[in-house]
C-alpha cells in the first residue's frame, strides 16, 4: 500500500534539494519500477531515470520514458546486444562500462544505432563491488571511445555510506567526490570531454556538496524503508509504502503471527535493523522469524498485541525487493484504495 501524499512529499523534497544545490537528478527506478511514480519524478524535474537492467529500461521505454541510464556494467551477449540496439534506436541511452572487453562488446552491440549511445565508466568509491580504480578509468574510457561510444562521464555507487551514524555517510560522500574527480581527470587527460560525474544514494542525502559531483541517482527515497529509518536518513513520517498483513495466529500474549513472509517482504536483513521489518503500530515489536508465508512478531513484556484477524502494517527492510515481488501497488488515502498502479517493470531482472 502506498500513501501518495507521503510519496509526493519525498519526491518533491529530493527534487528541490537537488535543484537548489545545482545537481541533475536522475533517480534510480529499480526501487519502484512503476510508470506512475516515474512520471511523478520526471514532472518534479528529474532529467531522466536510472535503471539496473536492460529489461527495466525496455519496460519504462514502453510507457514513454525516453532518457535512460543503465547504471550497470552490462555484458552484452548476442541477445542482449540486439535488445540494446533496439533501445538505442528508441530512447536517449546511457550504459555503464567498467572493462576494456565490456566496452568493446557494447560498442559492437550498438554500432549504427539511430542515436549515439553514451557511456559512463564505473569507478569503485569504496563499495568493493563493480567499478575500476580511478587511475584505470582512462584505459576503459579509451576503449569505449575507440568502439564508437560517446564517453561522457563517470559514475559510482557509494554503498559503504550505509551505517548507524552520519560520519559513515559523510566519509562515503567524500570518497565519492574524490574518486569521481580523479577518474574524470584521467579521462580528460586523454582528450575525452567528460561532462557527467554521477553518484549519490539515499543514505548519502544531506552529505552531498556542490562541486565535483553533478548528477545524483538516489532510489529508495521515494518510499524509504526500515533500513533508512534505522540509520536515520528518514523519519517514520517519511515511510510511504507498507505491506498490509493479517494476524493469523496469537500463540502467546507476547507473540503473534502475520500472513506475510519473505515472498512479500523480501529476506534482506542487515546489521542496522533489529528484525525482518518495522511495525509502525508496534514500534517496539520485532519480527524475529520469517518464512515464505509467515512472520512471527515478538512484543516486549506488557505490550498489548493485536487481535486475531487484525490488519497490521509492515515496512520492509529493503524496499526494492518487495516491490519487485508485487504485481501492483495499492494507492490508499484515508483508509480507502483510490487507485491501483501496476509495477511496470516487475520481474524485469535481465
Amino acid at each position: 500500500m502506498v500513501d501518495p501524499d507521503v510519496l509526493d512529499g519525498n519526491i518533491a523534497r529530493m527534487a528541490e534539494a537537488s535543484r537548489s544545490q545545482g545537481f541533475t537528478l536522475r533517480p534510480h527506478a529499480k526501487s519502484h519500477k512503476c510508470a506512475q511514480i516515474a512520471d511523478r519524478q520526471r514532472r518534479a524535474g528529474a532529467r531522466g531515470l536510472s535503471v539496473a537492467t536492460i529489461s527495466e529500461a525496455e519496460a519504462l521505454a514502453r510507457v514513454g520514458v525516453d532518457d535512460l541510464f543503465i547504471a550497470y556494467p552490462v555484458w552484452p551477449d548476442a541477445a542482449k546486444a540486439r535488445r540494446l540496439r533496439r533501445l538505442a534506436d528508441e530512447v536517449a541511452l546511457r550504459v555503464g562500462v567498467e572493462s576494456v572487453e565490456g566496452a568493446q562488446r557494447l560498442g559492437d552491440a550498438v554500432r549504427g544505432s539511430a542515436r549515439p549511445v553514451e557511456a559512463l565508466v564505473e569507478v569503485d568509491s569504496g563499495s568493493r563491488r563493480t567499478g575500476v580504480l580511478p587511475h584505470a578509468a582512462g584505459e576503459v574510457g579509451k576503449s569505449a571511445a575507440d568502439a564508437g561510444l560517446d564517453v561522457v562521464g563517470v559514475f559510482t555507487f557509494p554503498g559503504h555510506g550505509y551505517g548507524h551514524d552520519a560520519q559513515a555517510r559523510e566519509c562515503a560522500a567524500r570518497d565519492e567526490e574524490r574518486t569521481l574527480g580523479e577518474a574524470a581527470q584521467t579521462l580528460r587527460d586523454i582528450g575525452l570531454d567528460i561532462r557527467v560525474l554521477s553518484g549519490g544514494s539515499t543514505p548519502t542525502v544531506g552529505q552531498w556538496q556542490p562541486g565535483t559531483v553533478n548528477e545524483l541517482r538516489p532510489g529508495v527515497y521515494v518510499f524509504n524503508d526500515a533500513t533508512q529509518l534505522a540509520i536515520g536518513t528518514c523519519g517514520a513520517q517519511d515511510l510511504a509504502l507498507v505491506a498490509a498483513a493479517t494476524v493469523i495466529s496469537v500463540p502467546a500474549p507476547d507473540r503473534f503471527v502475520l500472513d506475510v513472509g519473505s515472498k512479500v517482504l523480501g529476506s534482506d536483513r542487515s546489521s542496522w535493523v533489529s528484525g525482518h521489518g518495522y511495525l509502525p503500530q508496534f514500534p517496539q515489536g520485532t519480527i524475529t522469524g520469517l518464512w515464505e508465508h509467515h512472520a512471527v512478531v515478538l512484543l516486549p513484556e506488557g505490550t498489548r498485541g493485536p487481535h486475531l484477524g487484525s490488519v497490521v502494517a509492515v515496512v520492509p527492510n529493503h524496499i526494492c525487493t518487495p516491490v519487485n515481488l508485487a504485481d501492483e501497488l495499492l494507492v490508499v488515502q484515508e483508509g480507502e484504495v483510490v487507485d491501483r498502479w501496476p509495477v511496470t517493470a516487475r520481474g524485469a531482472n535481465t
